[in-house]
């Protein structure tokens, strides 16, 4: 038993991501305030590599810790 019929329909312009919202939530409530966000700082590539390493050497003394165990 089909309950709906599968025909698609043809738009005949896309919908906007603001007007899809307001298609879909109806108006935003009004206690809740839109901010724009500065941008992220630049990550260093030399900050993460040592990072990496220090986690690398601490694994590695995990590891010698179990073995001594």
């Amino acid at each position: 038993m089909r309950l709906f019929n599968r025909k698609s329909k043809q738009r005949l312009r896309e919908l906007g991501e603001s007007e899809a919202y307001h298609h879909s939530y109806g108006e935003p409530p009004r206690d809740v305030k839109i901010v724009k966000l500065p941008p992220r700082r630049p990550r260093y590539k030399q900050v993460l590599a040592d990072g990496e390493r220090l986690r690398q050497a601490f694994a590695q003394r995990l590891d010698k810790r179990d073995k001594e165990e």
